[in-house]
């Protein structure tokens, strides 16, 4: 099993930050992704720019503090925390 920590500090408050980052709706940051597919509440799926799916599945989401999930496609699977502070 992989486990990779990454910790980055981003100069801008943490509402905007996060609002960006959990939003479905507005990814243009993400200039990977061609859409994203919402299923439910705690279920989306992201389409890269070739059609590849991935599909998330959200495991906790405490506003502007943790936002973590499982992923899934046909390569590999895993579980991402995000923690915001």
């Amino acid at each position: 099993m992989t486990i990779s920590k990454v910790q980055i500090i981003l100069f801008n408050d943490i509402k905007t930050v996060w609002d960006l980052i959990t939003s479905l709706e507005n990814f243009s940051w993400r200039s990977d992704l061609s859409k994203i597919e919402i299923i439910s509440q705690s279920q989306f799926i992201e389409y890269t720019k070739n059609g590849f799916p991935t599909t998330f599945s959200v495991t906790n989401n405490i506003p502007l503090e943790r936002w973590e999930f499982d992923m899934e496609n046909q390569n590999m699977y895993g579980h991402w925390t995000g923690v915001f502070s």
